[in-house]
């Protein structure tokens, strides 16, 4: 894959991340912008223990989808106290994935606030997300296509990405929403998957405090690099094509693949898996 880094800046203006970054749609991490919030320095895995330590959480591995799965249903579910010890004793597969503050741990919104970016972020939709070492989330874009802030806290993350352009090499799940379950974006088999070699994207690695800005609809794999967290806002895509795909994603697609999975079973997804090898290296010339 042909990878560069990620712009990085200490901070940033408003102005100035609407015209370098929003408007030509490239990401940027922004290392110290929340060093102000109380999240800053009262987030981490002991923190969520404490104040969550009750809360059943869902809980999300890394095996691949099968037709038993209903749409972003967990794996297993643990409390939060429970889950952070596991973190802290050994490497796990488990992951907590759109985890809502609001709803769960209302007083966690005391230690944020709203970030000004220009763009009008979705206030109900602060999401969590937490990671084991080495665990790691399948290269995928969000249904929705929405501008993503993803601030980091504890420990460090390995981000790779890839915008809409680049489809053709990522040998994307028809009807779906992700790749090729079985790639490894971290150390790619070549021979493989060989259209991997032309798919330009972007890595960086997260620390805590730094802010990731993923523009609308980016592909993006994260792989925990050592345990921790991070939280989710995000602005509603602006582009009228972008927008239309996650109207259609949310009104159709996701019911309609619901529905096939139901009368096809894992035919279905076997065959879904066998047409992104098709469709890529068709489109590729690749026999």
């Amino acid at each position: 894959m042909q990878l560069q880094q990620i712009d990085r800046v200490k901070t940033i203006t408003k102005e100035d991340f609407l015209k370098k970054y929003f408007k030509p749609q490239k990401p940027v991490v922004i290392e110290r912008f929340v060093e102000d919030w109380p999240a800053f320095s009262k987030w981490n895995l002991d923190y969520m223990a404490e104040v969550a330590g009750e809360k059943q959480v869902p809980l999300y591995d890394n095996r691949p989808v099968s037709h038993e799965d209903g749409f972003n249903e967990p794996h297993a579910k643990m409390k939060m106290r429970d889950y952070v010890e596991l973190l802290k004793k050994e490497p796990t597969k488990y992951r907590i994935f759109l985890w809502n503050i609001l709803k769960e741990v209302p007083q966690l919104q005391k230690d944020f606030w709203f970030p000004d970016f220009g763009l009008k972020l979705m206030k109900g939709l602060p999401m969590l997300f937490f990671g084991g070492k080495d665990s790691y989330t399948f290269m995928h874009y969000d249904i929705d296509l929405a501008n993503i802030f993803h601030f980091h806290f504890q420990g460090k993350k390995e981000v790779i990405l890839f915008d809409q352009k680049q489809n053709d090499y990522l040998y994307k799940i028809p009807h779906s929403l992700i790749t090729r379950e079985d790639i490894d974006f971290h150390d790619p088999d070549y021979e493989k998957w060989p259209a991997l070699k032309k798919a330009k994207g972007y890595i960086t690695h997260l620390e805590h405090g730094n802010v990731l800005y993923m523009p609308e609809g980016y592909w993006h794999y994260m792989r925990y690099i050592t345990p921790g967290f991070s939280m989710s806002l995000r602005a509603i895509a602006r582009n009228p094509k972008n927008l239309a795909k996650a109207i259609y994603n949310i009104a159709i697609m996701r019911y309609f693949d619901t529905l096939m999975r139901k009368l096809k079973g894992q035919e279905w997804i076997d065959k879904k898996n066998e047409k992104a090898i098709h469709n890529t290296h068709k489109k590729l010339g690749i026999v």
